[in-house]
């Protein structure tokens, strides 16, 4: 029988110094092989640092690596899954103080609201105003401004593989 597999990106935003190793054993645990990130100061964060990592393995890996690094809650992190046979794309984010937002995408990652979100806010929203703030909820927007900054600063950074031991 053939393996289904996907591929993704986890990018932690902003990680203290002291957390960096712990991280890469974290998701080592995750991907079952050894992980060496390059970590590069995050100016957006003094004193903290940044990396991306691309890795590949069984569907659900994106939401075992978020549950992997959720172990600290002080980071900001990303991690995306891509669609597979049989699964949708997701985007899952992590703030402190918001924890994780998790969202199904489409194929050029895209946040899709599907039509029985969208039916329940149009029934339950009590203005305009109230329908704005539940799409905005629906499409994760308090992380994305909290991320938006962190995103930005790491620009051109050079992204490290993984590969899950299957």
């Amino acid at each position: 029988m053939q393996r289904r597999s996907t591929q993704g990106v986890v990018f932690v935003h902003a990680c203290p110094k002291a957390l960096c190793q712990h991280v890469e054993w974290a998701l080592e645990r995750v991907v079952g092989a050894p992980v060496s990130l390059s970590w590069a100061e995050q100016p957006a964060a003094h004193g903290s640092y940044r990396a991306e990592v691309a890795w590949t393995g069984a569907p659900g890996t994106g939401a075992r690596l978020v549950a992997a690094l959720r172990a600290w809650p002080m980071l900001r992190f990303e991690v995306t899954e891509e669609a597979s046979h049989g699964n949708d794309g997701e985007r899952m984010s992590y703030v402190p103080g918001q924890g994780v937002f998790r969202a199904p995408t489409s194929a050029n990652g895209d946040i899709m609201i599907s039509e029985q979100q969208l039916r329940h806010l149009a029934a339950t929203a009590t203005s305009i105003e109230a329908f704005r703030h539940g799409v905005d909820e629906l499409l994760g927007a308090s992380w994305d401004a909290d991320l938006e900054v962190y995103r930005h600063a790491g620009d051109g950074t050079p992204v490290t593989w993984l590969h899950q031991v299957v």
